[in-house]
């Protein structure tokens, strides 16, 4: 569905990164955004029979990652948005010291197959010190775990 960003501009799907290096993106185009382009995570449709209940996982996932992993995400997080039915989960992640803030989303953008799309992307600065890929590669692990297609 539609979404705004932060400074209220209307979207479908999610957002995408430009040119700086702080953020990644599965809907991004390959051709387009090398550099920030990612594959999308696919949960196992043998395991998991619907959104729902993928996206319960998924939430799952999420609420115990740790804070502090690979010195990053000190501040902890927050889960502002968790709609299975919709398949969207939106959740803030705070760095320690500065108080900086990233935005994670996870979205099925086809509600037809068993497509999750990512994108964690810092919401001030260019650079981020490789946290975005940190969280994401954290989080992948963990939903490979489980069974997902998470590269």
């Amino acid at each position: 569905g539609k979404r705004k960003d932060m400074a209220g501009g209307e979207y479908i799907g999610l957002k995408e990164c430009g040119a700086a290096p702080n953020c990644f993106c599965s809907t991004d185009s390959i051709e387009d955004s090398p550099d920030t382009n990612i594959p999308p995570f696919k949960w196992d449709t043998s395991k998991l029979s619907s959104r729902q209940d993928a996206f319960q996982q998924l939430h799952e996932v999420v609420k115990a990652y740790q804070p502090g992993q690979s010195n990053i995400d000190g501040g902890g997080f927050n889960i502002v948005t968790f709609d299975p039915e919709a398949g969207y989960i939106y959740v803030q992640f705070e760095s320690l010291k500065n108080g900086y803030v990233d935005d994670l989303e996870f979205a099925v953008i086809n509600k037809e197959d068993n497509v999750v799309q990512v994108r964690s992307a810092s919401r001030l600065g260019y650079l981020d010190f490789g946290v975005n890929a940190k969280r994401i590669n954290y989080l992948a692990n963990a939903l490979r775990e489980k069974g997902w297609d998470a590269p």
